[in-house]
């Protein structure tokens, strides 16, 4: 596998009884790319992401994430990543702070550390006065960007966010990939799934899915060029309605 990629997929495939979920997806994503996941709901994201991050065996193909093969090291692939799932990773009944703690705690990291992280974190998110409230009292766009904040606590290779802007308003969503910026920029991978096709605009380069198969995988502008089509949603459409022709 090439060291100075994050991620290698070759003919992934994950099938449940006789339905393939995911359908011999193969890609690369480069270290520091923030790379986009998308498609429609039930296209095969969720499940691939699973198989990326150890937590779902591929029923076939070849992966590594951050240079680990995720049939025999996804243990060492835990290690190396963060995760934030579209359904959020936060405890709702524990504050703020006992949040950042405890998956501090997770990650291995030090009580000291684990103090000096919380108030940084804490601080740039605008969050000390509620750092003692419990997180499901707290506004939707902030449990996002705190969910994020902590998927990064232990400064991780790769960052894999599930759908990660879910049900919330433009201006949050903007705000959310900002931080999505900020983390690329000191060097993290940015694997982000999500069905908002506006936000492809936001990546590096964009895979499209459908029915469990990517499609389509280049830079935005290269997509749009391809397809000689407006925006990304077009070229969606245009790849949904090819998959309905084939069937």
């Amino acid at each position: 596998m090439n060291e100075e990629l994050a991620i290698q997929a070759n003919d992934l495939t994950r099938k449940f009884g006789d339905f393939a979920a995911v359908d011999q997806i193969s890609f690369e994503v480069s270290q520091g790319e923030i790379f986009g996941f998308l498609g429609a709901n039930g296209a095969g994201k969720t499940t691939a992401i699973r198989m990326l991050i150890g937590l779902l065996a591929p029923t076939s193909g070849k992966a590594s994430v951050a240079g680990f093969d995720v049939y025999t090291q996804a243990e060492a692939i835990k290690r190396k990543i963060g995760y934030m799932s579209q359904k959020f990773s936060l405890y709702t009944d524990l504050t703020v702070w006992e949040n950042i703690r405890l998956y501090g705690g997770i990650y291995g990291l030090s009580e000291d550390n684990i103090k000096a992280k919380a108030e940084e974190l804490l601080s740039s998110l605008q969050l000390e006065s509620v750092r003692d409230k419990r997180i499901g009292s707290l506004p939707l766009g902030w449990k996002q960007k705190l969910a994020f904040s902590v998927a990064m606590l232990h400064e991780p290779d790769i960052v894999f966010l599930d759908e990660p802007t879910g049900g919330v308003d433009p201006i949050t969503r903007r705000q959310f990939w900002e931080q999505i910026y900020q983390a690329a920029e000191e060097g993290t991978t940015v694997f982000v799934t999500t069905h908002y096709m506006d936000e492809a605009e936001y990546c590096d380069r964009v895979s499209i899915m459908v029915d469990g198969k990517i499609e389509a995988l280049d830079t935005p502008a290269g997509l749009r060029q391809a397809y000689q089509a407006d925006d990304i949603e077009d070229v969606f459409i245009e790849l949904a309605r090819g998959a309905d022709r084939a069937e």
